[in-house]
C-alpha cells in the first residue's frame, strides 16, 4: 500500500485519479451488450415504487398535470444520466458520486456527497417498504384474505401526516425487517429472479394503460383543469406540476445503473447514449400513459382547501378529508395503492388484484438493493478510514457487515413505521439531486483536469449537459416541499460534526495511505447487485 505526504488544507485531500483508476484497471470486463439489452436493463432498473405507489401524491399536488411532472423529471434524467454515464465509464469502482467527489473536489465534499446518499438510500428504502404496505394491506390481506387491518396499525401517525387515527405501519415495519434479516445471512437475489420480477412490473403497467384508456370510463372531462396548482406551487411548497416533478423524481431514479455498464457494452459511444436515453424516454411515455389512464377514468384532482390552493399530500389535514369519503367513492389521490384502486372503480377488480400482487412481489427486490446500496456506501467510506472500520465489520459465519445492516435495517423500519411515502420520497430526493449535481460538476472538472485518460464514453455536448444537469437538480429542489429541503442541511451539519469530530483525523488519505485496496465490496455478495429497482446506484 503506497503512502505520501497528506495534502492538507480543508479542500486539499483530492484522493490521487491514479489509484482509483488501479483498481479500475484490474476489472477487465468482457463487452457483450447492445443498445436494445441496455435499453431493456434501464427500463427493468427504474419502473419500480415512483409509478406504483407516488401517482395519488403527484396528483394531489398538481392534479392532471401529473403527465407535465413526469415529462419535467425525465428531461433532467435524460441530461444527468449521459453526464453519469461518462464518469462511471472512466471510474468503474465501489462508492458512486462519493467516489467521484472525492477524487475531483476532495475529501470534504465527497464526505458531504457520501453522507447524503446514507440519507438517501435509508429513506428511499423506507418510502418503498411503506408503498409495498399499501399494497399487501390492501390486496394481499383485505381482498384475499379478507383480513383488514386496523387503521392504528397501517398508517403513519396523524401528527406526521400519516393516516386518520395510525399509529404505526406495521407491515412497513415487518418487510424493512426482513430484508434486513435477509441481507444480514447473506441470502442473494439472482439475475433470473429479477428478469420475472421486471416482466411482472411490465405486464402489470401495459395491462393498467390498455384497460383504463379504452374503458367507458374514461371521460377527457375529467383533465379540466389541467393544471389546477399551477406550474409552479411557490417555493416551498411542492405543489404543482414542478412540485410533483421534484417528488416524482422518485420514479426514475435507478437509470444510473445503465451507465455502470458501460465497461460491459459493445461500442459504448453509441450504445449507452441509446441505452440511457431510450429507456428513460420509454419510461417518460410509459409513466404518463399510466397518468392519463388513471386520472382519466376516475378523476385526478387535488382535493382543494379553503384558500384553492391543495393540502399538501401526506397532510394531516387532507388525512382528514381523506377520512370522509366511503371506501368505494375514495379520490384517488386518497388511496394508498393508487393504481390497483383506479383498475377496482371501474370494473376491473381482479386485474387490480393482480396489480396489488404484482406489487407486493416486486417492491421487495427494491427494498433489498437500496438497503444494499446504503452497506455499499458505508463500506467504502469506512475504506477509506471516514468512519470506524468495526462499523463494516463482516459476520464470520454469514460473511455479510452486518452490524451496519442492521442500523440500517433498523432505521428503515423506524422512519416506514411513523412516516408516509410521499414525505419519505421527498427526502430521498433532496439527497439524490445532490448527488446527481456533485456527478456533473465532477465530470466537467475531469474533462480539465484528466483531458488524456482514456474515456469509453464522452457526454455529448458536456459545455451544455454539464450546466443543464446542475440546473436541473437545483430547480427540483427549490420544488420540493420546505421541510424535504431543510433536512437535507440539517443532516449534512450533523454529517460536519461527525467528520471534525472523527473523520478527518481518522482518514486515511489524511494519514498519507492513498492506494485503494484491491478487494471490492462487490465481493461479498456480488449476485445482489444484480438486482434492480429505484436508487440502484451501481458503480
Amino acid at each position: 500500500m503506497a503512502t505520501s505526504a497528506p495534502n492538507e488544507g480543508l479542500f486539499g485531500r483530492v484522493k490521487p485519479l491514479d489509484a482509483i483508476l488501479r483498481t479500475a484497471e484490474k476489472k477487465s470486463l468482457h463487452r457483450t451488450l447492445g443498445a436494445f439489452q441496455l435499453t431493456l436493463f434501464g427500463i427493468g432498473c427504474v419502473i419500480g415504487t415512483g409509478i406504483f405507489v407516488l401517482t395519488a401524491a403527484g396528483a394531489q399536488k398538481a392534479g392532471p398535470g401529473l403527465m407535465l411532472a413526469f415529462a419535467i423529471a425525465g428531461a433532467v434524467c435524460i441530461v444527468a444520466a449521459l453526464c453519469y454515464a461518462e464518469i462511471a465509464a472512466m471510474l468503474p469502482v465501489a462508492g458512486s458520486a462519493y467516489t467521484y467527489t472525492y477524487t475531483t473536489m476532495g475529501e470534504i465534499l465527497a464526505w458531504t456527497v457520501g453522507w447524503a446518499l446514507i440519507l438517501e438510500y435509508a429513506v428511499a428504502a423506507s418510502a418503498v417498504s411503506v408503498g409495498w404496505s399499501g399494497f399487501f394491506s390492501g390486496t394481499v390481506l383485505k381482498e384475499f384474505l379478507g383480513v383488514e387491518l386496523p387503521t392504528w396499525l397501517s398508517g403513519a401517525p396523524l401528527a406526521l401526516g400519516g393516516i386518520e387515527g395510525g399509529l404505526i405501519n406495521l407491515p412497513a415495519v415487518f418487510i424493512a425487517l426482513i430484508i434486513t434479516w435477509l441481507l444480514m445471512i447473506g441470502t442473494t437475489e439472482s439475475a433470473r429472479v429479477n428478469a420475472v420480477l421486471v416482466a411482472i412490473k411490465v405486464t402489470a403497467l401495459t395491462a393498467f394503460i390498455g384497460i383504463t384508456l379504452t374503458s367507458s370510463y374514461f371521460n377527457a372531462d375529467n383533465f379540466n383543469p389541467f393544471l389546477p396548482a399551477g406550474v409552479f406551487g411557490g417555493f416551498g411548497s411542492g405543489l404543482g406540476a414542478v412540485g410533483a416533478a421534484a417528488t416524482i423524481f422518485f420514479a426514475y431514479v435507478g437509470f444510473d445503473a445503465v451507465s455502470t455498464a458501460a465497461e460491459e457494452t459493445k461500442n459504448p459511444q453509441r450504445n449507452v447514449p441509446i441505452g440511457l436515453v431510450g429507456s428513460l424516454l420509454f419510461c417518460t411515455v410509459f409513466y404518463i400513459l399510466v397518468a392519463a389512464g388513471a386520472i382519466g377514468t376516475m378523476g385526478g384532482q387535488p382535493i382543494m382547501g379553503p384558500n384553492g390552493v391543495p393540502f399538501p399530500a401526506g397532510s394531516e389535514e387532507l388525512a382528514r378529508q381523506c377520512a370522509t369519503y366511503a371506501a368505494d367513492k375514495l379520490p384517488l389521490v386518497c388511496s394508498n395503492e393508487a393504481l390497483a384502486h383506479v383498475l377496482r372503480q371501474i370494473g376491473w377488480s381482479g386485474v387490480g388484484n393482480a396489480l396489488g400482487i404484482a406489487a407486493s412481489l416486486a417492491l421487495p427486490s427494491v427494498i433489498l438493493i437500496l438497503m444494499f446500496g446504503q452497506t455499499r456506501i458505508f463500506f467504502v467510506m469506512s475504506r477509506d478510514g471516514l468512519l470506524p472500520e468495526k462499523l463494516s465489520a463482516v459476520h464470520p459465519k454469514w460473511k455479510t457487515p452486518y452490524i451496519v445492516t442492521a442500523m440500517t435495517g433498523g432505521a428503515v423500519a423506524f422512519a416506514a413505521a411513523f412516516l408516509p411515502v410521499g414525505k419519505l420520497a421527498d427526502i430521498a430526493n433532496a439527497g439524490t439531486l445532490y448527488a446527481f449535481m456533485m456527478v456533473a460538476i465532477a465530470v466537467m472538472m475531469l474533462r480539465k483536469t484528466a483531458a488524456d485518460r482514456q474515456r469509453s464514453f464522452r457526454t455529448p455536448a458536456l459545455w451544455l449537459l454539464g450546466p443543464l444537469t446542475i440546473a436541473g437538480c437545483i430547480f427540483l429542489f427549490f420544488n420540493l416541499p420546505i421541510d424535504a429541503m431543510l433536512v437535507l442541511p440539517i443532516w449534512g451539519a450533523v454529517g460536519m460534526l461527525v467528520y471534525f469530530g472523527y473523520s478527518r483525523k481518522a482518514s486515511h488519505l489524511g494519514r498519507g495511505i492513498v492506494d485503494v485496496p484491491e478487494g471490492d465490496v462487490d465481493a461479498l455478495n456480488p449476485s445482489v447487485a444484480g438486482v434492480g429497482g429505484e436508487g440502484d446506484h451501481r458503480n
